[in-house]
Formats: C-alpha cells, structure tokens, sequence
C-alpha cells in the first residue's frame, strides 16, 4: 500500500503485460494509476490524487475522505459490558481507540 495527503493505495504487478496498475481504496470513487516502474508507479498514485482533488475542486464536488475516523463495531453483549467496565470511567470510544493502537504496536504512527 501507499499513502498520499490521507488517500490510501493498493497496486499489484501485471507480469504478462509487465505493469504496475493500482487503486485508490476506501473513497467511491474509481480513482486508478498505472506504470511501468515502481518509481513511475508512486509518482502515477501522487499525480492520480492531484488529479481527483483538482477535478473536484473545478467542478465543486465534495471529495470522499478515505478514513473519516468513525466505524461500527458489533460484539456480543458480554464482551460490551467488560469493556465499558474495563475503560474504568473514560469513554468506550477512547478504549476501544487505546486497544487498537496497542494491538497495532510499531505500526501506529
């Protein structure tokens, strides 16, 4: 994956047409890119942000945040009531925030 101003990317390697092509993730839009070298690749995912949040801005469109910081979580009933007793008095929402960010160690930056 590559990140850029907040957008996410996936890409994949193309061996029989030996490209890379990618995709933004986590908007509506279709946003995709496409080289012939991993260098080009990242400038291609840079240059296809640009061009989203230019052509939004020329047509007065609103552009999709990628993550706006807020998800469903579904658990059972048990599991809620330990974690609303183990956030010992602060929200849940800040738990469940603290439990993810350890769970995800080095990776949180």
């Amino acid at each position: 994956m590559m990140t850029y101003k907040g957008y996410v990317a996936t890409y994949e390697l193309d061996t029989d047409d030996e490209i890379f092509y990618g995709k933004l993730i986590g908007i509506n839009q279709l946003v995709t890119f496409e080289a012939t070298t991993a260098h080009d690749l990242k400038q291609a995912f840079y240059d296809s942000v640009d061009d989203y949040l230019a052509f939004c801005a020329e047509n007065n469109i609103t552009p999709d945040k990628p993550f706006k910081g807020s998800f469903n979580v579904r658990i059972d009933s048990d599991l809620h009531r330990r974690a609303v007793m183990a956030s010992r008095g602060s929200s849940l929402n800040a738990f469940v925030a603290d439990a993810i960010k350890e769970k995800l160690g080095g990776l949180y930056a």
